[in-house]
C-alpha cells in the first residue's frame, strides 16, 4: 500500500510540475502577480482602505503570505498553511461588491501579466472559487421578503 501511495504522490507532484511548466508559471511570475495586484489594490478607492486597515501597515508580511498561498496552489510548494476564513470573517463593512471589485481587479491584473492564456484561466478559476467560498461563509443566504420559495 505504501508504494501505491508514494507513487500517487509522485505522480501528483509530476502533474503539478507539468501543469506549471505548460502555463509558464514559476515563483517569479507569482511574485509579479502578487506585487502588481496589491499595488493596484492599494490605489483602489473601494478596496484600498479595507486592505490598509486589515494589513495595518504590515504589507511585506501580507505580500509574503499571498506569495506562499499562490505558490502552494500553483506549484504545490506547501508553503501556505494558513486559515484565512477567520481573518476575513472579522472584517467589518465588507459586502459582496468588495468581492466583485476584488475579482475584477485580479482578472485585469492577470490579463496584463499572465505569461499564457492557460495561466490566466487557471488563476482566475481559483480566485473565483476562493471568493465564492468566502462569500458563502460571510453572507449566508437571506431570503427576500418577496421570495416565493415553495414550502
Amino acid at each position: 500500500m505504501t508504494g501505491k501511495i508514494q507513487r500517487s504522490a509522485e505522480q501528483r507532484r509530476a502533474e503539478i510540475d507539468a501543469n506549471a511548466r505548460q502555463m509558464q508559471v514559476d515563483e517569479a511570475y507569482i511574485s509579479l502577480l502578487v506585487e502588481t495586484f496589491y499595488d493596484r489594490i492599494r490605489s483602489d478607492a473601494l478596496l484600498g482602505p479595507v486592505f490598509e486597515t486589515a494589513v495595518n501597515g504590515h504589507w511585506d508580511t501580507h505580500l509574503s503570505t499571498m506569495k506562499d498561498f499562490w505558490s502552494s496552489m500553483a506549484l504545490g510548494t506547501g508553503r501556505y498553511d494558513g486559515r484565512p476564513m477567520p481573518k476575513h470573517m472579522a472584517l467589518k463593512g465588507i459586502t459582496p461588491a468588495h468581492f466583485e471589485s476584488w475579482l475584477a481587479l485580479f482578472y485585469k491584473t492577470l490579463q496584463d501579466t499572465a505569461p499564457t492564456q492557460a495561466a490566466e484561466d487557471w488563476f482566475i478559476e481559483r480566485a473565483v472559487r476562493v471568493a465564492r467560498g468566502f462569500q458563502l461563509n460571510m453572507f449566508p443566504y437571506q431570503p427576500a421578503d418577496n421570495d416565493q420559495s415553495p414550502g
